[in-house]
């Protein structure tokens, strides 16, 4: 019998606080079953909100979602300054460090013997938290911290206008207080990369199992600085070069990795510390084993290795990574908790995502500004949370500005994404403002997003490559299901020129002739980026999307006045692409899509305004194109 949505949360967090507690003092058949199979997609939604009366009255629920956060967080009226455990300020120095994916410059950075205020900071939240909580204050000045700040239940981490913490730039900070001692990879923490599930380098700020808890600031000088692009070696690599090879074709703005060069270890190159097959690790027939490996030694890469794990099965006591790997960690990640607020601070600079939940629920994420332009900065990535509500915020990414996840491969145990509104933000660089997936495997639905302005304030050097975006394929595969938007300004529109991801070999479609990657304001892309999975087996499902009041506007460029390269692409699931068992499941083309009230502006391509494929009840109403007024429904 099926558990209702509340017990099935509860029981999960349950466990994740046990586990928060002991550590890895649980076997690994146990965590494995609990936290890699955990409650099913299925279970997560039987929940009476996924039922008709959501699709009737959309921005009525999506009120319901905000009505959930007008009662405030309750901490006890106590304070507990860093200062009181022994932290002291430290003084900075000039360095050259990368400013983004291919610009140095001068930033402040504490000098070489800094006094680090790690265990200060540590010990005033262990002390909060005995006390049955308050508030921890970060004081105004500089601050250096060599590892991760953890938060605990009924604690609320607060830095003072002016706080400025700047995280230690060595790894190997991040690989010495994780609960669970791995050898020569570090203590690691259990954690998710790209919704895989590993063990791996702390993030910057870490919470596992917590329920009310708050990390704020006073204004946007509350920063919390991961220092992304300041170099840790002589050789001058930093957290970004382990991004390795840049894959998008005419990328702008992004078309290098930060002192990457042929043959530097990263994330996309060969690790010769990962197993020469799967077979020494589970076993696993050889039809298996080649098809997650794939051709080749790429699958033993970090970035290809982890998701072959979860392909495999392999558990997470054995899906090992730190130190001698090169998995970036998260600014900030949370994992599994409950009643959490993130307010009025500025999240710069981050190795990786800036903010990740996974597995939360009733989480506020509110007058911050992310702003990092290092590889795969995504601003805020919730991944199988529900009810979260994000207003009043800032984005300036050097990847996506919010990207809504789900799980990965075979990692789905904590269900959809579901219950999200976003509202009242402000998006300027990044690959998408308001983004869904990739990694969407448990599922999303019941998103809402209104009353934002799309700036692209950077939009002649390093555009938006594309306002709203679906991400997804035959491997990530999932479900897109009632997404909602209204309300949304381009003044600046997005990339006028076409960026493109590769084909696989039977494609349908021929090289560069599908602007998927960037340059149309609306992608529904369920064939993203199909040459970087081995396994796909998968084929997902999109329906029943409504855009409303979305106006672009025109730049001047060389060659004209345009707002993107082309208005709507719609690139729906590719059969060609599956490569499992046979009979083939069924391949739905994207369905009930309805676009309405909407102007978006001039485009570079006048002969293809926009890209359709598998399509089924496109829905055009009061749509301007090129000044040409659509009302029509087309199939393609």
């Amino acid at each position: 019998m099926l558990k209702n949505d509340s017990q099935s949360h509860a029981g999960r967090r349950q466990f994740l606080r046990q586990v928060s507690r002991t550590g890895m003092a649980v076997s690994g058949a146990a965590l494995s079953r609990t936290v890699l199979a955990g409650t099913s997609s299925q279970q997560a939604l039987a929940s009476p909100t996924t039922q008709e009366g959501w699709m009737k009255a959309p921005w009525q629920a999506a009120q319901a979602i905000v009505d959930r956060f007008q009662n405030k967080l309750m901490f006890r009226d106590e304070d507990f300054l860093i200062t009181q455990f022994g932290a002291k300020t430290c003084a900075l120095r000039q360095v050259l460090a990368w400013k983004s994916f291919e610009e140095q410059g001068e930033l402040a950075s504490p000098v070489a013997d800094a006094d680090d205020c790690y265990q200060a900071i540590a010990a005033a939240i262990q002390a909060c938290h005995q006390a049955g909580g308050g508030r921890v204050v970060v004081p105004k000045g500089n601050w250096y911290c060599a590892g991760p700040i953890v938060l605990l239940s009924n604690v609320h981490v607060h830095l003072q206008a002016g706080a400025h913490i700047y995280f230690s730039h060595q790894p190997a900070d991040y690989a010495k207080y994780g609960n669970v001692d791995c050898g020569e990879r570090g203590r690691l923490v259990i954690s998710r990369w790209q919704s895989n599930d590993c063990l791996n380098y702390s993030p910057m700020v870490y919470a596992f199992g917590q329920t009310n808890i708050a990390l704020t600031g006073e204004d946007w000088t509350s920063v919390l600085d991961g220092q992304g692009g300041v170099a840790f070696n002589d050789d001058g690599d930093c957290w970004w070069t382990w991004k390795g090879k840049q894959r998008t074709i005419n990328s702008i703005g992004q078309g290098t990795i930060p002192n990457a060069k042929a043959g530097k270890m990263s994330e996309n190159a060969v690790n010769s510390l990962n197993a020469r097959a799967l077979s020494e690790l589970i076993p696993i027939s050889e039809s298996q084993a080649k098809l997650i490996q794939g051709e080749g030694e790429r699958w033993r890469a970090d970035a290809a290795y982890l998701p072959a794990l979860s392909e495999a099965g392999i558990p997470l006591p054995k899906r090992v990574f730190g130190q001698g790997h090169f998995l970036r960690p998260p600014l900030i990640q949370l994992i599994g908790c409950d009643k959490v607020l993130l307010r009025g601070y500025q999240a710069k600079d981050s190795p990786f995502w800036v903010h990740h939940p996974v597995n939360c629920r009733d989480l506020k994420l509110e007058k911050v500004l992310a702003n990092s332009h290092g590889p795969n900065s995504d601003g805020f990535d919730p991944e199988a949370c529900e009810y979260v509500l994000v207003e009043s915020c800032t984005f300036d990414s050097g990847d996506d500005c919010i990207a809504i996840k789900a799980g990965k491969n075979r990692d789905t145990q904590y269900g959809p994404s579901q219950h999200i509104v976003i509202q009242n933000c402000t998006m300027q660089s990044g690959h998408g403002a308001i983004t869904l997936g990739s990694e969407m495997a448990g599922g999303i639905q019941h998103i809402y997003a209104q009353n934002l302005l799309f700036e692209n304030k950077n939009w002649a050097t390093n555009p938006l490559n594309i306002a709203i975006r679906l991400k997804t394929n035959m491997n990530r595969g999932g479900f897109l299901r009632h997404f909602y938007v209204r309300n949304v300004t381009i003044p600046n529109g997005v990339q006028l020129s076409p960026s493109y991801y590769a084909f696989l070999p039977n494609s349908p479609f021929a090289a560069k002739t599908v602007a998927s990657a960037a340059g149309a304001v609306v992608v529904f892309d369920c064939d993203y980026a199909p040459v970087a999975d081995n396994v796909r087996i998968r084929p997902p499902e999109v329906r029943n999307i409504h855009l409303s009041n979305v106006k672009v506007g025109n730049v001047s460029a060389k060659s004209g006045s345009y707002s993107c390269y082309q208005a709507i692409v719609i690139l729906g699931p590719v059969a060609s692409d599956y490569n499992g068992a046979k009979p083939m499941p069924a391949v739905l083309p994207v369905s009930n899509v309805q676009i309405e009230n909407c102007d978006f502006g001039q485009t570079v391509n006048q002969t293809q305004a926009m890209f359709l494929y598998n399509v089924k009840g496109l829905q055009l109403k009061n749509v301007r194109i090129n000044g040409k007024v659509l009302d029509q429904t087309i199939d393609s």
